[in-house]
């Protein structure tokens, strides 16, 4: 079970599709229903990466949506890929500044590494991310309870690709594959060549078998997280 804050910023549902700002806005995409449909949310760690661009091309391509949780000093260096993502659709979260373990800093430096963040992707890209993923999935309640003071849940991942081990296109393929399930979340990079040039060929083979790629917030809708919750409970949290 997850953890729940009896606090104002707590009233609010935050498992919600972003929507980008009205100057970069998509063409209205009407949202999937994941109790009715088969629904995988894929996830890229630490961009936006250098090959972004061509990830977003394929993404296009096939009618995918993401979500890209985003490290601070990238959004800064490549600006326009953070715009794109945000222009085409898809979900911006959170992913510190530089890639701290949140678990080893005091409070002060990881609610900085969050609004500067937070920050940068506003000014950069014209929304707020909503979801909050602490790298290396690192968490414990002092990181929870900060992650609730920025109105954010935290989203780990149901299964990775293993990618940054594998940097093999054969082996991202049958690993994502492997761990893909309904209502899943795959862990992947876009600052992997092979990830990205797998993708075409691993979109159409996730779509042959009747899922349907979209954002975490769609994936989570029913969880009804609340504010510095963790999801999917990793083994031994807090119950």
């Amino acid at each position: 079970m997850s953890r729940h804050f009896v606090s104002l910023l707590a009233i609010a549902a935050v498992a919600v599709t972003l929507t980008p700002s009205a100057a970069n806005a998509a063409p209205a995409r009407k949202e999937v229903d994941c109790t009715q449909v088969k629904c995988l949310a894929l996830t890229f760690d630490d961009g936006p990466g250098q090959y972004a661009g061509k990830l977003l091309d394929t993404l296009k391509k096939y009618d995918a949506k993401a979500t890209f949780f985003l490290e601070g000093q990238y959004v800064k260096s490549r600006p326009a890929f953070a715009k794109r993502m945000a222009a085409e659709g898809h979900e911006l979260g959170n992913h510190s500044y530089k890639h701290p373990n949140f678990t080893q800093l005091e409070p002060g430096a990881i609610r900085n590494e969050i609004k500067k963040t937070q920050d940068i992707i506003k000014q950069t890209a014209g929304v707020e991310p909503k979801l909050l993923r602490p790298p290396y999935g690192m968490a414990d309640l002092q990181v929870s309870d900060i992650a609730a003071e920025f109105g954010m849940p935290m989203i780990l991942w149901t299964g990775g690709s293993r990618d940054w081990e594998s940097r093999n296109e054969t082996s991202i393929k049958k690993q994502t594959l492997a761990v893909a399930k309904q209502d899943g979340i795959i862990l992947m990079h876009d600052w992997v060549k092979q990830t990205v040039d797998s993708m075409p060929a691993l979109i159409k083979t996730l779509q042959g078998k009747g899922y349907h790629l979209v954002t975490v917030s769609e994936v989570i809708k029913s969880q009804n997280l609340q504010p510095g919750d963790i999801f999917p409970v990793p083994e031994g949290w807090e119950k």
